[in-house]
């Protein structure tokens, strides 16, 4: 009844449906190409922005609809987020800050990984009809499979924006690493290049509480740190003498690739998350401006 009253609506409104497909179309290829070459030629301004867009955005449309939830989690995302990012960019940086950042975002990186996994399975399960087995309805596993999908992207490519913004600031207020040129310190032998602290074993002995790991430049860091400084702060680079990294090579364990393709899967999210509701919000204003419905 529903869908033949809205075809009694919309009837003889074909041309005007073409003419929002068309607008929505030639807006989506516009804003693409404007965001690509915005990139491009900027691509601080477009990082700051993306990364206040996908911050603000989903919270103003939480508060909108009244998604309390949402809106709770987010609040004490934003809060830690807030207290790890102010002690981040603080100088004189103190030497138990870089851990305590690698291991926070490493940790939302971790969680939003595990909530997508499980998300992914429990719409699986939905398909395959194994909650009838619980004695539940469909929609209700596959809302909650949705949600946590959409949990483990949202946050996954918040905090790995947050983060790169956090390694690039740590890493020059420490002074091995700059963004251009030499660094302007000499790396000490047994320091880690990330950090600044000393290392505690070689990079052939096995760590009580972790590694030293060695890349091809001949370079030596803590595991977690130089793990944290490619996979979470998206930097291919040795933090040192900036020579590319091979991370295939860096993470030959086939359960740790994953890691590396999800990182991709949350860079292409971050464009749907943030832009997408601008465009169509763009799109709505075009057709309140031209009459259409």
């Amino acid at each position: 009844m529903e869908h033949i009253k809205m075809y009694e609506k919309h009837k003889g409104h074909e041309s005007m449906h073409m003419e929002m497909v068309v607008i929505l179309l030639v807006t989506l290829i516009i804003a693409q190409v404007v965001l690509v070459e915005w990139k491009k030629r900027h691509y601080r301004s477009y990082s700051l922005m993306t990364l206040l867009a996908l911050w603000v955005i989903p919270f103003v449309l939480s508060l909108r609809s009244q998604y309390w939830r949402f809106i709770f989690f987010w609040l004490i995302f934003s809060c830690i987020t807030g207290l790890v990012m102010r002690k981040a960019i603080r100088k004189p940086i103190a030497g138990t800050t870089p851990r305590l950042v690698y291991k926070w975002f490493y940790f939302i990186y971790k969680l939003s990984y595990l909530l997508g996994i499980i998300g992914y399975i429990v719409m699986m399960f939905t398909f395959f009809g194994v909650n009838f087995i619980f004695n539940q309805p469909p929609h209700t596993w596959m809302d909650v499979g949705l949600l946590l999908v959409f949990y483990g992207l949202y946050y996954g490519v918040l905090g790995r924006d947050i983060s790169e913004i956090c390694a690039d600031k740590m890493a020059c207020h420490i002074g091995y690493y700059t963004p251009k040129g030499i660094p302007t310190r000499h790396l000490e032998r047994n320091v880690c290049a990330v950090c600044g602290n000393q290392l505690l074993t070689d990079v052939n002995e096995s760590g009580v509480i972790e590694n030293t790991y060695k890349l091809t430049c001949d370079h030596v860091f803590h595991e977690f740190c130089i793990r944290g400084w490619c996979i979470v702060g998206k930097k291919q680079t040795c933090p040192y003498c900036k020579e590319k990294v091979d991370l295939k090579k860096m993470f030959c364990n086939p359960w740790e690739r994953p890691h590396v393709l999800y990182g991709q899967l949350l860079d292409w999210i971050r464009w749907l998350v943030a832009w997408q509701p601008l465009i169509l919000c763009i799109v709505q204003g075009i057709n309140w401006s031209l009459g259409l419905e």
